[in-house]
């Protein structure tokens, strides 16, 4: 089965409605390879604002979202409201709503649920930490993350899984494309063994940790490495180079 390439821009808490909105004028104006899926996960704030400015052809996505829709929940948005927005994804479960804000497993698959359940798709992230990995636990890690998400899971036609390693995330590390390929083969087994072989092979697994121009091409090259989830390098130039990464 061919999977669509897909990169997603992850602009965390940077920009104005000022620098978002010529990013997003920008990309319009790119050359971008009209086979590749692309999406851009704004700040909250600015969804409205960039899902108008944005050529229509690229999506939009929250950052992320809560597992109800609606309450006294101080600070959340709901899925209902990131689509009253215009938006039609979300990324959940990123490391650093993991290990910075204390988003447990369970958590996550709850937002999972909600947010397809919703009608949005997921961008659904996994990933060790650098002490894991040195220990050898990778994939016990990766794979008991990937269970919280898929046991809440009923459609797969509308998740994307990242796999991100925590210690690649914003350090200037990458992991090596045999790396990457090691674990997305690895995270395509655990599929095929615990969801389908249909689910296998369709489902797109995306790399995300420090990619960049100088190190897309190669990384996109890797048999089950089916796109990208960018971090800092989704707000410069070099990003056009990285959405255009698959030849």
């Amino acid at each position: 089965m061919v999977r669509k390439f897909f990169v997603g821009g992850n602009w965390k808490m940077n920009g104005n409605k000022k620098s978002l909105s010529e990013l997003a004028c920008s990309i319009n104006k790119a050359k971008i390879n009209p086979d590749t899926e692309v999406v851009f996960g704004a700040p909250a704030v600015y969804i409205d604002c960039i899902r108008q400015t944005l050529d229509c052809k690229y999506g939009v996505a929250a950052q992320n979202c809560y597992k109800v829709a609606t309450g006294a929940f101080t600070g959340e948005i709901s899925p209902a409201m990131i689509k009253d927005c215009g938006a039609t994804w979300v990324i959940l479960g990123h490391s650093e709503r993991r290990h910075v804000f204390g988003e447990s497993d369970e958590l996550i698959g709850q937002k999972v649920a909600h947010a397809l359940s919703e009608g949005l798709g997921v961008i659904a992230c996994v990933g060790e930490k650098l002490d894991e990995r040195e220990a050898g636990t990778t994939d016990k890690v990766v794979f008991a993350q990937t269970k919280f998400i898929a046991d809440n899971v009923k459609d797969w036609a509308k998740v994307v899984l990242a796999y991100e390693p925590v210690w690649a995330i914003g350090t200037g590390k990458t992991a090596t494309p045999q790396q990457a390929q090691e674990v997305h083969e690895k995270l395509r087994k655990w599929l095929k063994d615990n969801v389908s072989e249909a689910v296998a092979s369709s489902v797109r697994i995306i790399y995300g940790g420090s990619v960049t121009g100088a190190t897309c091409k190669e990384l996109a090259g890797m048999c089950d490495v089916d796109g990208f989830l960018v971090g800092g390098a989704s707000l410069k130039p070099e990003f056009v180079d990285i959405i255009n990464a698959k030849q």
